[in-house]
C-alpha cells in the first residue's frame, strides 16, 4: 500500500509513490553538468555587459545572477552528500527547493532580459536572450522529470521579456513577446507528454518489481518478500505461522471464487491485526506469516503470543462471502529470535517455526505452540 499525502497546495504535482518521487528527485539532482554551465556562461555574460555599458542595472542583476548560480550548484553537492538518509518528507522539501532555486535563476535572467530592453541596448537584449534560449535548452532535459518546475521557471524566465516586449512601442517587439506567450505554451504541452510517458515507465517498472514479491491475490508480501523483509528487522523479532482450520471445505463446498475472497478478507484482518510495525505475508495456500519487532526477554514473548492469540480470535469471527456467513479457524506457531537472520539461519528459523505450527494443528487446532521444544500448544484463549 502506498500511504497517502497530505493535501497541500503542490501535493497534486508530487507522485502518491514516495520510491517514484525520490527516483524523481534523485534525477533532478544529477543536472551539475547542465547547471554548472549555465550558470558560468550567464555570469560572464552578464558581467560582460555591466563592464561594457558601465550600467549599475546589469552590475546588480550579475551579482543576483552570481548568487542564484552559485545556490543551486551548493544545492546539488548538498543533496548528494545527504541524500541517502532523507526521509520522504525531506525529498518533498529538496523538491521544492531545487524548483525555488530555478525560479530564482530564471528570475535573474529575466531580468537581464529586461534591463537590456529597457535601456534599449540591443546587443544585451541579444546577449539576454541568447542566455534565457540556452537556460530553456537545459531545462527540457528535465522536462520529463517534474515538468511544473520547468514551466514555473519557464513562466518566470520568459515574464520579464514578454512585458519588456510589450512595453516598446515597435510592432516587432509586440509581436515578439505575443511569441514567446505560444512558446510557453507549446514547452508546457511537450512536458507533459513527455512526463506521462516517463512516469508510466517508471510505474511500470515498479509494478514488475512489486509482483516478484508481493502475492496477486491478496496483495500481501509474498515469500520472496517475507524473506527480504526478514533479512533486513534488527534486534530481537516475532515470526508467527498461520495456517487456516478448515478452509479446504469452505473451498469444496463453495467454489475457488469464495475461496480466493476468503484469503483475501482473511489477509485484510492479519494486516490490520499487524498494523503498521510489522508485516503479514501470504506464502502460499491457506498460509500466512506475521513479523514483527518485539521487545527483549519475557515481554517479547508476551507481545508475540499476545498476537499471535488475538490473530486467531480475530480469524475465528465469521465471513461473509456473497452474504454467506463462513466460519473457519486458525492454528499458529510462535518462534522469538533475537538479532538479523543470517542466510543460512533463515532456513532452519522458518522449519522450527513451521514445525510449532502443525504440533498446534495436531494438538487440534485453534491453538498457539511455541517453537521452543520444553512448550507445548496452547489455547488461543489460554
Amino acid at each position: 500500500m502506498v500511504p497517502a499525502m497530505p493535501h497541500t497546495l503542490l501535493s497534486r504535482f508530487l507522485h502518491p509513490d514516495p520510491r517514484i518521487r525520490r527516483e524523481l528527485v534523485d534525477l533532478l539532482y544529477t543536472s551539475l553538468p547542465q547547471v554548472s554551465a549555465i550558470g558560468g556562461t550567464s555570469v560572464t555574460g552578464a558581467v560582460t555587459l555591466a563592464i561594457m555599458n558601465g550600467d549599475i542595472g546589469y552590475a546588480v542583476i550579475s551579482a543576483f545572477i552570481f548568487i542564484t548560480a552559485a545556490a543551486r550548484i551548493y544545492s546539488l553537492f548538498l543533496y548528494k552528500s545527504r541524500a541517502a538518509h532523507f526521509s520522504d518528507a525531506d525529498v518533498i522539501r529538496w523538491e521544492r527547493l531545487y524548483g525555488a532555486g530555478a525560479s530564482a535563476f530564471g528570475l535573474a535572467l529575466g531580468m537581464l532580459s529586461y534591463r537590456a530592453l529597457h535601456i534599449d541596448d540591443a546587443p544585451g537584449a541579444w546577449i539576454a536572450f541568447g542566455l534565457a534560449m540556452s537556460f530553456c535548452v537545459g531545462m527540457v532535459s528535465r522536462a520529463a522529470i517534474r515538468p511544473w518546475i520547468i514551466l514555473t521557471t519557464a513562466a518566470i524566465l520568459l515574464a520579464p521579456t514578454i512585458a519588456a516586449g510589450l512595453l516598446r512601442p515597435e510592432l516587432a517587439y509586440k509581436l515578439g513577446a505575443v511569441m514567446l506567450v505560444f512558446f510557453w505554451l507549446t514547452l508546457r504541452e511537450a512536458s507533459k507528454h513527455l512526463s506521462a510517458a516517463f512516469v508510466e515507465r517508471l510505474e511500470a517498472k515498479y509494478r514488475l518489481a512489486r509482483q516478484a514479491t508481493h502475492d496477486f491475490l491478496t496483495g500481501l508480501p509474498n515469500r520472496a518478500g517475507f524473506l527480504q523483509a526478514l533479512a533486513e528487522t534488527r534486534g530481537d523479532f516475532a515470526v508467527i505461522a498461520i495456517d487456516l482450520d478448515g478452509f479446504k471445505a469452505v473451498n469444496d463446498r463453495h467454489g475457488h471464487h469464495a475461496g480466493d475472497d476468503l484469503l483475501r478478507q482473511v489477509a485484510a484482518r492479519l494486516s490490520f491485526c499487524i498494523g503498521d510495525v510489522g508485516i503479514a505475508a501470504r506464502f502460499g495456500g491457506d498460509e500466512f506469516m506475521m513479523l514483527k519487532p518485539v521487545a527483549a526477554g519475557k515481554d517479547g514473548r508476551e507481545e508475540a503470543l499476545a498476537l499471535a492469540r488475538r490473530a486467531i480470535l480475530d480469524l475465528s469471527i465469521p465471513f461473509l462471502l456473497t452474504d454467506i456467513p463462513v466460519c473457519i479457524g486458525a492454528s499458529a506457531g510462535i518462534l522469538i529470535s533475537a538479532g538479523a537472520a543470517t542466510a543460512g539461519a533463515t532456513a532452519q528459523l522458518l522449519e522450527r517455526v513451521d514445525r510449532a505450527l502443525y504440533a498446534a494443528k495436531r494438538a487440534g487446532g485453534s491453538r498457539c505452540a511455541w517453537a521452543d521444544e520444553d512448550i507445548g500448544p496452547e489455547r488461543a484463549a489460554g
